[in-house]
């Protein structure tokens, strides 16, 4: 497992329990460095797919900071790419649009 990842164990067959969902996205997002980044990171691809270099303009960041959080959002599933190629485009996983309510409310409590 890599840095900043993690454990997948309560996935199965695509379905993820509720209370693990909520663990991941609270580490994602409240409890690593770069939480509030990578939520509007997420809150752009759940409006509209975008490759980095869009995402970069739209939110006014470095384009190594982008890939960083792309990588890290990548690695836990939260959002998938068709190709790994330059101008790849990023949309929210099925675990992420399955979830989104718990997403937001942690986005929402986090602005608190």
């Amino acid at each position: 497992m890599g840095t900043g990842t993690v454990s997948t164990a309560g996935f199965h067959m695509g379905m993820v329990f509720d209370s693990n969902v909520k663990r991941v996205f609270w580490y994602i997002f409240g409890g690593m460095r770069g939480g509030p980044t990578r939520v509007k990171i997420v809150k752009l691809l759940l409006a509209k797919p975008s490759n980095m270099n869009q995402i970069k303009t739209g939110l006014s960041l470095d384009y190594k900071t982008v890939q960083h959080h792309i990588k890290t959002l990548e690695e836990n599933r939260i959002i998938i790419s068709e190709e790994k190629k330059y101008g790849t485009i990023y949309f929210p996983s099925t675990l992420l649009q399955q979830n989104v309510q718990i997403f937001n409310e942690i986005a929402e409590k986090l602005k608190e």
